[in-house]
């Protein structure tokens, strides 16, 4: 009896302790749950490349940014920060544009930063003015010799002061430094400059760079150097042909990989001081409005643009007739300046007697040229041969960082001839480096035996190159003859070597910006190379006493304008032009008088001054002591940003903790528009040599190097911290898949017990 009865109790129990194991179980199972969950979110936020959104949160490179960011690099690697964007505000009043470059940036970290960008102005910009804000105060840069300012602004950053400063790398390349902008914080910066506007081929004209493009750096010549013979004693020597790479060099994002960063707003009031025609953007969808017959406002039809290629705006009178002579003028203390503009008129087709040419085409298919611009580059050359008369001499020079002359010296221009270039030109692809110089120099190369040619040099590429003063000395040294032709190709060419290179050659500038634009700049650039120059300008003043740039005048092309710039000692008498169209005398004279009110023009006639003295250096003309001391006393009286100058803001309380430390970021920009990044920067990895950004050819010729890119660490990576919440639906389909498995796990327990 009592063996039953405990069988029985033993029966009895069993349902009731499977009913409570099933329940620890159960308890256990749904502690488990929530742990996983928690790691899960946990890991997905701390584990580079994720968060608890899904991948990629964390930056690890600036490539890695998304749209409109500005990257904060810290010892970790590159945080994310907004880059709220760039406002372009340009006033045009009859010759001259002011610009208002207004640039804000909010830190959203925790961290006290200071950032470091580039960015691109017009190379015949006037820059005069800084101001930085931050929160209700407006602080007014001064301009200071270049190391003067450099020590303020380095002791402001180091005393915890909010300071800004704006240096010139190139006349079209300038960096802002901005120190000790503390967590959540919005800065502003504005940049004000005086540009003139442009005249040429029956159009006024204004273009506005929007983004540096990657430069080709050649690398430094090192010379070892033994300094006692039989002796163990070995001496190096660098010759750097560019110095400051790394200040023109900043961090390049791929489009393929990241969208593009800052933002553009861009407004041009367009006040032209006669009766408007035709006004077009080239690059830019715009919309324009028409207040009065002499004014257009002109904005981007989608509000913002990225920065990744420059604006170009022309207008036209209403009138055929395109205003031929301009003369403005405007009072700045005891001084008066005068800027003046002159087209000569064409000569009547029967009157030209055209001379036969001797043509060297140059074609830049290095890599920076792939995308868009090789085939621009193509289809011009190709439109350019196909203009060349029977009696007509030519040749064809490819560059990348190796070259080719298609023929060992200039041949007929016969269809032969013309059909073995136009298949040479068509087979080529964009690779390598940009080795611009040696291709110069093959190009100028003349043995005079043609001395009764007009000899041209129509050079295409995209100037994007950092070693400018070369290709200048190459020029100054070896242009002879040679009239050079500079041809800008592509979305942001270097338009400040493009037009230096054609000043120091004597010829003229072409920006084509698209393959639409080819056929029209084409034809308006042979319409130079086929008709008469005016040459042998002089200037006279009857009764001012004038300082005048150019000190020596160019050689003026067909529809190009005369542009002089003048500081007077009063407005009196006039100013007479006398030169040569052809084999025919022209002279003008214009009364001072007649001269109306102009704006800026004091801070144009110091520019073009500061452009004097840096070819005049170049031509040797000047010492670098005489040049550098000319354009530091031009720089300070008329307070313009240089190369020997900067515009420096600080604000005089300090703000940042002591202790508190204060990290570097440095700004990446876009690739230009149409360029073919691979072709920029994925070839540099497959060159032999070490390092692999750098390979020089065993021969010594020749030199390739890659464009410069600062490195990003790699370890250890950037983390984002866990959120406040998970993400809601990853732990809704755990939690749901988990019950269901418990739900089986009883089903089958009960079961086992029924049984």
């Amino acid at each position: 009896m009592s063996e039953t009865i405990d069988y029985d109790i033993r029966r009895s129990a069993h349902p009731i302790r499977s009913w409570i194991v099933t329940m620890l179980l159960f308890l256990l199972l749904q502690a488990a749950a929530v742990l996983l969950v928690g790691f899960t979110a946990l890991f997905l936020s701390i584990t580079p490349g994720w968060s608890a959104e899904g991948p990629p949160a964390p930056l690890t490179k600036p490539r890695d940014a998304r749209s409109g960011a500005l990257l904060f690099k810290s010892d970790a690697g590159y945080a994310e920060a907004p880059r709220l964007g760039i406002d372009v505000d340009i006033i045009v009043s009859g010759p001259t544009a002011r610009a208002h470059v207004t640039q804000l940036f909010r830190n959203t970290s925790s961290q006290w930063m200071e950032a470091v960008y580039v960015y691109p102005l017009p190379p015949d910009s006037a820059v005069d003015t800084l101001k930085m804000i931050v929160g209700d105060r407006v602080v007014i840069g001064d301009i200071k010799p270049r190391e003067q300012a450099k020590v303020i602004y380095e002791q402001a950053k180091r005393d915890g002061k909010t300071a800004a400063l704006t240096e010139q790398e190139r006349p079209n390349i300038f960096t802002n430094s901005l120190a000790n902008i503390g967590p959540g914080e919005t800065v502003l910066v504005q940049i004000e400059y005086q540009q003139p506007v442009a005249q040429v081929d029956g159009a006024f004209s204004l273009r506005v760079p929007l983004v540096v493009a990657p430069r080709y750096n050649p690398a430094p010549i090192v010379q070892s150097v033994d300094l006692r013979p039989g002796s163990d004693g070995w001496s190096a020597a660098s010759n750097d042909p560019v110095p400051d790479r790394d200040r023109i060099s900043p961090e390049v994002l791929d489009p393929a990989k990241t969208d593009p960063v800052n933002p553009t707003k861009i407004t041009v009031r367009l006040q032209a001081g006669f009766a408007l025609g035709e006004v077009k953007s080239h690059h830019h969808q715009v919309t324009i409005d028409s207040p009065d017959a002499k004014t257009r406002i002109v904005t981007l039809a989608e509000g913002v643009a990225p920065a990744d290629r420059d604006f170009e705006l022309t207008w036209k009178p209403a009138s055929v007739a395109m205003p031929s002579v301009g003369l403005f003028h405007e009072q700045v203390g005891d001084a008066d300046y005068l800027l003046a503009f002159i087209t000569p008129p064409a000569v009547a087709a029967s009157a030209q007697r055209p001379q036969p040419r001797d043509v060297i085409f140059v074609i830049d298919n290095s890599g920076s040229m792939g995308g868009t611009s090789i085939r621009q580059a193509k289809a011009s050359l190709l439109y350019a041969l196909g203009r060349l008369q029977p009696n007509d001499r030519f040749n064809v020079i490819r560059f990348d960082d190796t070259m080719t002359v298609l023929f060992p010296s200039s041949v007929p221009a016969d269809a032969e001839h013309v059909g073995s270039a136009t298949s040479f030109v068509s087979a080529l692809e964009a690779r390598g480096g940009t080795e611009m110089v040696p291709a110069m120099r093959a190009a100028l190369t003349d043995d005079g035996s043609d001395s009764d040619r007009v000899r041209q040099v129509v050079f295409l590429t995209d100037g994007a190159i950092g070693n400018e003063q070369q290709l200048f000395e190459t020029i100054t040294a070896m242009r002879g003859r040679s009239r050079i032709f500079m041809v800008g190709i592509g979305s942001a060419p270097n338009t400040y070597l493009m037009t230096r290179a054609a000043e120091l050659g004597r010829g003229a500038f072409t920006p084509i910006g698209s393959v639409e634009q080819v056929e029209e700049r084409m034809r308006d650039l042979f319409a130079k190379l086929e008709n008469p120059v005016v040459t042998g300008l002089t200037a006279t003043f009857s009764e001012a006493s004038a300082d005048l740039t150019p000190a020596v005048l160019p050689d003026v092309y067909r529809n190009e304008p005369l542009v002089l710039a003048a500081r007077i000692d009063r407005l009196a008498g006039s100013l007479q032009l006398k030169a040569r169209i052809g084999d025919q005398p022209w002279t003008i004279t214009l009364p001072l008088a007649g001269a109306a009110a102009g704006k800026g023009l004091s801070k144009l006639w110091a520019r073009r001054k500061i452009g004097d003295a840096e070819v005049a250096k170049t031509m040797r003309q000047m010492t670098p002591e005489e040049s550098d001391g000319a354009i530091l006393r031009l720089a300070l009286d008329h307070q313009l940003v240089t190369r020997l100058t900067s515009l420096v803001a600080v604000d005089k309380t300090p703000r940042r903790p002591d202790g508190e430390p204060l990290k570097l970021a440095e700004l990446p920009i876009n690739l230009p528009a149409g360029w073919d990044f691979e072709k920029v920067f994925g070839e540099r990895s497959r060159m032999p040599g070490v390092p692999k950004e750098r390979r020089a050819e065993a021969d010594g010729d020749v030199q390739f190097a890659a464009l410069k890119r600062p490195v990003v660490p790699t370890a250890p990576a950037t983390i984002t911290l866990p959120k406040t919440a998970t993400n809601a639906e990853l732990s809704m389909l755990l939690g749901l898949g988990i019950l269901m498995l418990e739900l089986i796990w009883l089903i089958a327990i009960r079961r086992r017990t029924a049984n």
